[in-house]
């Protein structure tokens, strides 16, 4: 078994990671898109279909994703939760149903707020590589899910970006990006917060571009350098022309030499089990979960 990881990210930056939770999209990321688009699809061998389910940060996630799974289970409301009061607004702007169109009904989905314990489903595309605190933000989700219920996440793993942070690494300069974990750490975590069964699994996906200009400006839109040690200050525009000379390196003659960089995916499940009936005299538990316990023993 790999080593867990502390429970704060070694090399990334929480102020930083808390900036990137506020910054407001013009549309969701196209990466953050296709991975949701992939994720979605892994839902047909779902049997259980969810009554509630909670989406977690759709506007970085996804909205068109929020959107894909809402068409899934259209019978099924939905507690859509963002980190910032921004956030909330852009999401109830782009997600929520205009009033004239339910007259007479209630919306199918809540913005901004959440009951734990009543979802069936908690979705996370793209979320967890960018939590300060990633064990605490599991904890989170299993609270937020009843009994049976499950999680659907991806994150980005440690491949992603390899060749950028060896061009930064051969220059001498600070990583391009913090350190991804790996998904069988993301498994330990997993369990460590109280799930069951995770299955983990990850896809690479290679990306190319035309001009190193063309790949710098895509970073910017995908994400930040969340990274403890990057940069301190603002670079000049020499340091910007060394940076895209060095990035010619990243042509790749199968690619037709244009500049190829790597993304790798994780892609988690797990359930949220039966809480354990054994405690002792100093055991707590949830009033969900001591309801869960006394469903168990009159079915027993």
């Amino acid at each position: 078994m790999s080593d867990i990881p502390a429970e704060q990210p070694p090399t990334l930056d929480p102020i930083a990671c808390a900036r990137w939770a506020q910054w407001l999209h013009v549309q969701s990321p196209w990466l953050n898109e296709e991975v949701g688009r992939r994720m979605e699809d892994r839902l047909q061998w779902i049997r259980l279909e969810p009554k509630r389910w909670v989406d977690w940060a759709p506007v970085s996630g996804g909205l068109n994703t929020h959107k894909r799974v809402r068409a899934r289970y259209p019978k099924a409301m939905c507690d859509v939760v963002e980190p910032t009061p921004e956030r909330v607004a852009q999401a109830q702007q782009e997600l929520q149903t205009p009033w004239w169109q339910r007259l007479g009904r209630a919306d199918s989905v809540s913005i901004g707020s959440h009951a734990p314990g009543n979802a069936d489903m908690v979705w996370a595309n793209m979320a967890l590589h960018t939590a300060a605190d990633p064990q605490a933000l599991l904890r989170e989700w299993h609270q937020m899910l009843a009994t049976d219920g499950f999680l659907m996440f991806s994150c980005l793993g440690p491949d992603t970006l390899r060749e950028l942070n060896a061009v930064y690494a051969q220059a001498g300069w600070p990583p391009a990006c913090h350190a991804f974990t790996d998904m069988h750490d993301w498994g330990d975590m997993l369990v460590q917060a109280g799930f069951a069964e995770p299955v983990m699994d990850m896809e690479r996906i290679t990306l190319t571009y035309d001009s190193p200009a063309s790949l710098l400006a895509e970073c910017r839109i995908l994400g930040r350098n969340l990274h403890k040690d990057r940069f301190a200050g603002l670079r000049g525009r020499v340091w910007r022309a060394d940076l895209e000379k060095a990035l010619l390196n990243l042509a790749q003659p199968l690619q037709d030499g244009r500049l190829a960089v790597t993304v790798e995916v994780i892609y988690g499940h797990a359930l949220k089990p039966l809480p354990r009936a054994k405690m002792t005299s100093q055991s707590t538990v949830t009033l969900q979960d001591m309801r869960s316990l006394l469903g168990q023993s009159k079915r027993d």
